[in-house]
């Protein structure tokens, strides 16, 4: 019970915390879509048949619940759907990650890594280890709570029997954060 009140009392601070004009700590949530972009090896120049240079090879969905310690560093879980067109794969990374402002002035260039579990649910979905490192930009709205996240991110996934596959990644990420 005691355990429970002390809970509770952290939210209450909490909410508290998010009437202040200009918050710099607190819980957020993130939404973001990513894209992975390969060539195409049958492309021409003098192309009468529509095909493009660069074509989406991975789509990624992800949702993150996150605490900010301040206002340059935070920490989040993520929960994320992957899907590799070229490949057929599937995947869900659930990873932890963390995010460092390398810039605080109104807007913020960031560096951010995880790490994580490729959840197996059945046969459509690959289990295994991932990792990820990026860099974005981090734009807020005019009461500097929720903001826009556009960046890159590398990504590796090990995967397979005794996680002998690997799967590399280059994405850009568009985000947003309710914070």
């Amino acid at each position: 019970m005691k355990q429970f009140s002390t809970l509770l009392l952290l939210l209450f601070f909490t909410l508290v915390n998010a009437q202040d004009e200009e918050k710099t700590s607190g819980l957020f949530y993130k939404a973001s879509l990513s894209a992975t972009l390969t060539t195409n090896e049958d492309y021409t120049i003098a192309n009468d048949d529509g095909e493009t240079f660069i074509n989406i090879n991975g789509i990624f969905i992800s949702n993150t619940l996150g605490y900010q310690f301040d206002s340059r560093s935070s920490i989040g879980l993520n929960v994320e759907y992957d899907r590799y067109i070229d490949q057929d794969l599937n995947f869900l990374p659930v990873f932890l990650d963390f995010t460092y402002n390398i810039f605080d002035f109104d807007d913020q260039v960031f560096i951010r890594g995880g790490y994580g579990k490729l959840v197996d649910l059945g046969k459509t979905f690959e289990n295994g280890t991932t990792y990820k490192v990026g860099i974005g930009y981090r734009a807020y709205d005019d009461d500097f709570k929720n903001s826009l996240l556009i960046g890159f991110d590398f990504n590796r996934k090990r995967f397979g029997f005794r996680q002998n596959e690997k799967l590399s990644s280059f994405a850009i990420f568009l985000e947003f954060m309710i914070f």
